[in-house]
């Protein structure tokens, strides 16, 4: 800049140009535009030509000092700009909401109709637009660039800056039809783009453009610079912030794997000293049943292997639930079906039992893809899909965090209803364990228990002569197994398919322990001796046992008979019978002797002619006893004349209505079935044994 009054031939204007120079200098103090400038010297007028030089060396002198001014004030906003952008940076919580900020302020200082800027994706090795200001094109706001490709691929690739005053006709780039379309639909002519550095690494473009062309000053490349750098900044801090974020999540998330970790030992100790004690000590299966629902916080049924319930706590299924069992028994792991947790209690490929979990819910469903952010994009300025943002950890352009595990802290007792944890799983799978090896104590147990007591029954039944020192031995023995001689007991033979009879046998074993007798296999027939119970045992007891095995069981009873010196003729007794039910027809039946009838009396060898009679004819003789009536005499006067009413009148010296009347009346008393034939046959045996046990008896018609 240089001052008129420095050239050697400019005079002293003390008048005119003093206050030209005067109001040039308020003019400039006011902050006026260099335009206003020329006025002062216009209204002074031409001079002499060395006035005239001096006035307009004076108006340039104030123009350039108008400049410098203009710049230094340009300058001063574009440093508060920059300023103003780091505090941002200081107070990030958004980095979206920071990124618009740069690239509207990037508009604003370069005076740009259009500001935007695009990030690299490494994985698709190309940039995609990720924010934009100004824009109007939905196509412009969706582009991707290769590498390479456009003015942004190559500032992407090169990793330097550069500047076009109409991209439009600058065949420096290289032209493609999206990028050409999507520039074109923005009528943007002049554009600038400078790389985003992190260190060495490009990892986008921000971009400054006008719709008219337009030189872009090394000013403007500058100020375009710091804010491409102030943006890198701000990412790097994102990522940054992001790995701190995700790193507090795994300390936090390792911490809870920790602690349930050390809760999960903490209860397989418990479980495991709780359920070693119970073994040790004997225990029955329903302890160990009640201490697993207690660890376990759910309904729990053991079930044996034709699902028979040995225990139960809590509510759950009447049987194991089929397909959970069948899977269960193949894998050897605990499997979840039909609502509740079943696991195969195995004794090496054996089938011991089952165990069914009710209460605790199954697995969970695979958990959404991690990383899936749903709602991002509605936090972008444009709408184009997105990659992650560069750098380690980055996930996208809100930088969304994992969520915290939420809710109460518990001890790590499960919830009602809670699916069932790994630690959980295992120790229900080692409970079946514990169950399986309990089951097999108590079978080994109960294998030596019954072969003493099978021994025993072999000796009680046996028919060899056994002096008095040898049925007291008998008596001292089966005391000592809780079963008491001395009262009266019943003897049981059973009989069916030969595929189940093992399971029979162990049934009646169960039984017999329960009811304190014995129970064995002689000859192929299951045998039971226990204490004389309700008057029609055996039919009930074929009835139970036919349902509970789904197949026939015929039962043949003897007894009561009381001492050991009875049994070997019960035995027997009950075998006849057992034989006699198969002959009849009457398999899955069950029956002694005396409900045989006639074939009792013919079978038995102790018959009890008494008890046969008064079981036939029992209502006519308490009848003719009460009322002093002769139906008894009518009756077998009736059969000893062939049914004939006239000749049976006549040999009882009665009307032939009154024996009409008689046999009505011992209709009413035996039943309508009186007189059919088989009824007939036993009425006819009753009356004959009936007149040989009561001597002088007259014969019929006498």
């Amino acid at each position: 800049m240089s001052d008129p009054s420095d050239a050697p031939d400019a005079p002293y204007l003390p008048g005119a140009p003093a206050a030209v120079l005067r109001e040039l200098l308020e003019l400039l103090a006011d902050g006026a535009p260099a335009e206003r400038l020329a006025e002062p010297a216009a209204r002074a007028g031409a001079g002499s030509a060395a006035e005239a030089a001096w006035l307009a060396g004076a108006r340039g002198t104030a123009v350039s000092i108008r400049r410098t001014l203009d710049q230094h004030r340009r300058r001063e906003a574009e440093l508060a700009a920059l300023f103003d952008t780091a505090g941002d940076l200081a107070a990030l919580r958004d980095l979206d909401a920071v990124l618009r900020a740069l690239v509207r302020r990037a508009r604003t200082l370069l005076r740009a109709d259009v500001a935007y800027m695009t990030l690299n994706d490494p994985a698709a090795q190309d940039t995609y637009m990720r924010v934009t200001d100004g824009s109007v094109s939905a196509a412009f706001q969706q582009l991707r660039l290769r590498m390479g490709d456009g003015l942004g691929g190559l500032v992407a690739q090169t990793a330097r800056p550069y500047a076009s005053r109409d991209y439009r006709t600058d065949h420096r780039f290289r032209h493609t039809g999206t990028i050409d379309h999507g520039v074109g639909e923005e009528g943007l002519r002049g554009i600038l783009g400078v790389p985003l550095r992190l260190g060495e690494q490009v990892i986008g473009v921000l971009y400054a453009a006008d719709r008219a062309p337009r030189d872009f000053t090394p000013d403007a490349i500058a100020l375009l610079g710091s804010l491409a750098d102030h943006a890198a900044v701000a990412i790097d801090g994102a990522r940054l912030m992001e790995e701190t974020r995700a790193a507090l999540v795994g300390l936090e998330a390792a911490n809870a794997t920790a602690r349930a970790h050390s809760e999960a030992l903490r209860r397989a100790s418990d479980a495991h000293d709780r359920l070693t004690e119970l073994v040790l000590r004997g225990g029955e299966v329903g302890e160990v049943v009640a201490a697993i629902a207690t660890l376990l916080e759910g309904g729990l049924t053991l079930h044996d292997t034709d699902g028979t319930e040995l225990a139960r706590v809590g509510a759950g299924p009447a049987a194991p639930p089929a397909r959970g069992l069948a899977e269960s028994r193949t894998s050897g792991r605990a499997v979840y079906a039909e609502g509740a947790w079943t696991c195969a209690v195995l004794a090496g490929a054996e089938l011991l039992g089952s165990l069914v979990l009710t209460g605790r819910d199954g697995p969970a469903p695979d958990a959404p893809p991690t990383g899936a952010n749903p709602g991002v994009a509605g936090r972008r300025t444009t709408a184009a899909a997105e990659p992650a943002l560069p750098g380690p950890g980055l996930r996208g352009p809100g930088l969304p965090g994992p969520c915290l595990p939420q809710g109460p802290e518990h001890n790590g007792a499960a919830l009602p209803g809670a699916p069932l944890s790994d630690a959980d799983l295992r120790l229900f799978e080692r409970a079946a364990l514990v169950t399986a090896l309990l089951l097999l104590l108590h079978r080994s147990v109960a294998e030596t228990e019954d072969r003493v007591r099978g021994e025993l029954l072999d000796d009680l039944l046996s028919e060899a002569p056994r002096g008095h020192r040898g049925s007291t031995g008998l008596a001292l023995r089966a005391k000592r197994l809780g079963v008491d001689p001395a009262a009266p007991h019943a003897v049981a033979v059973l009989d069916c398919d030969p595929p189940v009879r093992a399971r029979l046998a162990a049934d009646i074993a169960r039984r017999a322990r329960t009811l304190g007798g014995l129970s064995g296999t002689r000859e192929g027939l299951v045998v039971l001796v226990a204490p004389a119970g309700p008057a029609d045992p055996a039919r009930e007891l074929a009835r139970e046992l036919t349902q509970a095995l789904g197949t026939p069981v015929t039962v043949g009873a003897a007894g009561p008979v009381p001492g050991v010196s009875g049994f070997p003729r019960a035995h027997a007794e009950a075998r006849r019978c057992l034989h006699a039910l198969h002959a009849l027809g009457r398999t899955g039946d069950g029956a002694d002797l005396t409900e045989l009838g006639f074939l009792g009396v013919l079978l038995g060898d102790r018959a009890d002619v008494a008890a046969y009679t008064a079981r036939v004819l029992g209502p006519v003789q308490d009848y003719d006893a009460e009322r002093g009536t002769d139906l008894i005499r009518t009756l077998d006067a009736y059969y000893a004349h062939g049914g004939s009413l006239s000749r049976a009148k006549d040999a009882l010296h009665v009307h032939v209505n009154t024996v009409v009347q008689r046999l009505e009346r011992i209709g009413r008393l035996l039943g309508q079935d009186w007189n059919s034939p088989s009824r007939a046959l036993e009425l006819q045996l009753a009356l004959r044994l009936h007149r040989l046990a009561a001597p002088g008896t007259p014969p019929p018609g006498a």
